[in-house]
């Protein structure tokens, strides 16, 4: 078996550029497609977003569980999965985007409700086996930092792209055209399954349990050894968080730069500087990493971008550039916490085996997964809701004062305040330092030696 080198970071980057395709595609425009071409009202468009992403976040728990029972073949334990569920997954996605004129307000609904939820659990079945893969292409945790930014720059590229080309395609004269959204689907979606393939084609699974040396999985220890740990309990609450801010930048913003500022075409400058921002923290991520450690240097990321969202509340009468301008900086830190994050659920899927003896990659990546589809669920509920509590109106020509300024708030103070708050829980709750990660990985090794020397006695 080949060492771990370039092809597994690019195979893995293609992993994610293939999901976000859709993902980001869904976050940053279903909700204008929702309501300026289906005409739904946000508030019941919030409604099928906190619905379907709870039923998400329990098939991402049934569908880990049904890969840890699974047994490794020759192309690894996770990797098939992602060939197989590939190519449903982008059909549902097209799927989302179809629009039929002419239709009454309730078969949009429930055409929304059936295609959004149907992507949403084909997702699962795709992003579970990916995430789980990181833990077994390398056990190094460095190797894993190099892993997780990888992953970050494709979720990047796939939003360069979308943000930038996107409203390009999706937009005419800054109103929502339903052929132009089809289209985009369609183009994304070929390109998210030529994605899925350079994952499976490039990846290599390297850590193998040997099953007959490994402790039989009951609940009732999985569930004792995911309470009892601690880095994953603070990790999940401050990804939930984390997650809940994002997913409400990416919905309000498209709001924000469409009816605050006036031009919808801005939002491509912002999807350009938001993949740049991380193009250039991530050459430098793996070194910080090694020398600082995750946790110091997420939570520098994370205090750099509350400040600056703090700063853009109190400047509302920014024009357009001037907002992007200052908006950068606060891109270029929570870009460094999303450079680190998956490496965050490899330690504590290392320290759940410590714990337990039990290595349950897709069930512990799993349980990660439920806790931000939960967040996307409190995201969309909120922000469907908020945009309709300031009082947008989509049949209006332009909106009310009052409305534009809630927008804005949405847009800024929000942010600064969940930021400030996911900040916190990393400095002072989440326990897994430099130092004890480093330790972490010793003992592991050390365990699975003696493990084996006792099975080969």
């Amino acid at each position: 078996m080949r060492k771990f080198g370039m092809r597994d970071k690019l195979g893995y980057l293609f992993g994610d550029f293939g999901n976000d395709f859709f993902f980001i595609l869904v976050m940053a425009f279903l909700m204008v497609f929702y309501t300026d071409v289906f005409h739904l009202n946000p508030a019941a468009v919030g409604v099928l977003f906190m619905v379907a992403r709870v039923w998400d976040a329990f098939a991402d728990m049934a569908w880990g569980r049904f890969i840890d029972t699974r047994k490794a073949g020759k192309n690894g334990k996770f990797r098939p999965w992602i060939f197989r569920m590939s190519f449903p997954l982008v059909i549902s996605g097209i799927l989302m985007f179809v629009y039929i004129p002419g239709l009454s307000h309730g078969f949009y609904l429930a055409y929304a409700y059936v295609t959004y939820i149907l992507w949403g659990t084909l997702y699962s079945t795709v992003n579970i086996p990916y995430g789980s893969m990181a833990s077994v292409i390398t056990a190094d945790p460095v190797e894993r930092t190099a892993l997780s930014s990888w992953r970050t720059i494709g979720a990047q590229l796939a939003g360069l792209i979308i943000n930038v080309v996107g409203p390009i395609i999706l937009f005419v004269d800054n109103k929502a055209v339903p052929s132009r959204f089809l289209l985009g689907a369609i183009i994304f979606g070929v390109l998210a399954i030529s994605c899925y393939l350079a994952c499976y084609k490039l990846s290599v699974e390297r850590v193998v349990i040997d099953e007959t040396a490994k402790p039989q999985a009951k609940k009732g220890g999985t569930m004792k050894g995911l309470v009892k740990n601690k880095p994953l309990m603070w990790f999940l609450i401050s990804s939930l968080a984390f997650m809940v801010v994002f997913m409400l930048i990416g919905t309000v913003n498209v709001y924000l730069f469409k009816d605050y500022f006036g031009s919808a075409k801005a939002l491509s400058m912002v999807g350009l500087l938001q993949s740049a921002a991380v193009f250039v923290v991530a050459p430098f991520i793996q070194k910080l990493v090694k020398k600082f450690g995750k946790k110091e240097v997420a939570s520098v990321g994370l205090l750099i971008a509350a400040v600056v969202y703090g700063v853009l509340y109190m400047l509302p009468n920014l024009n357009a550039t001037q907002f992007i301008v200052i908006l950068t900086v606060a891109m270029l830190g929570y870009g460094t916490f999303n450079l680190v994050i998956w490496a965050f659920v490899t330690d504590v899927i290392d320290y759940h085996e410590y714990l337990t003896g039990l290595r349950e990659d897709g069930t512990v990546y799993a349980i990660y997964s439920m806790a931000r589809k939960l967040g996307q669920a409190v995201a969309g509920g909120v922000g469907g809701a908020a945009i309709a509590a300031v009082g947008y109106n989509s049949e209006l020509a332009s909106q009310t004062a009052e409305t534009l300024s809630g927008i804005h708030m949405l847009g800024t103070l929000v942010p600064a305040v969940v930021l400030g708050v996911v900040f916190l829980i990393i400095v002072f709750l989440y326990p897994l330092n430099k130092k004890r990660t480093e330790q972490l990985t010793k003992d592991l090794a050390e365990n699975r030696k003696k493990k084996s020397a006792v099975q080969s006695a």
